[in-house]
């Protein structure tokens, strides 16, 4: 099986780019997990753009997409919504039907304690819009993200482990469902 990770910050060391590597670590040895990177290279979306010639950026994202039993999406929250960047990227997905039907899972992270449910909802109103499976269970909201992470970017919060651990559970078990 093979899943992609999907992370919504443009920053390398991001936290939701380091939630999604602990899940991807969590994960049993017969799920392969693969990293979408491509986010900062995709031009902004525009009908006209949407046409052959595809935009290499473009065709790099579809395939990526393509290529996955199912994706585990984690967004920061910017602005009480997904950063305009990981909005850009679905937005490219639109005419698709890449996700229709589509197993994921939706993690969202929050450096507030009362954050993060915003950008959350907007995540998965998207997703809907894109007709993607929402996986049972695969839904999770991390507040506080930084005091769950030690320096290196591991997740030190046992609780948060574990709910990371049946997050991809979940995705996984929609996945062999389809």
């Amino acid at each position: 099986m093979h899943l992609l990770a999907f992370g919504g910050s443009l920053r390398p060391a991001s936290t939701t780019g380091q939630l999604l590597r602990a899940a991807a670590a969590l994960a049993p040895a017969d799920v392969q997990f693969s990293f979408y990177e491509g986010l900062a290279g995709l031009p902004h979306f525009s009908p006209e753009l949407d046409a052959d010639p595809l935009p290499p950026a473009v065709i790099t994202l579809r395939q990526a997409l393509a290529m996955a039993d199912g994706i585990l999406f984690c967004t920061p929250e910017y602005a009480y919504g997904v950063p305009g960047a990981f909005k850009n990227a679905l937005d490219w997905l639109v005419s698709t039907t890449l996700m229709t039907h589509k197993p994921v899972a939706v993690m969202s992270a929050s450096p507030s304690f009362l954050g993060g449910d915003k950008a959350h909802a907007s995540l998965l109103l998207t997703l809907t819009a894109l007709n993607t499976r929402i996986a049972e269970d695969a839904s999770l909201l991390i507040a506080g993200v930084r005091t769950k992470l030690n320096a290196a970017g591991e997740v030190t919060d046992e609780a948060t482990r574990q709910q990371l651990r049946e997050t991809v559970a979940a995705l996984i078990r929609a996945c062999r469902a389809v």
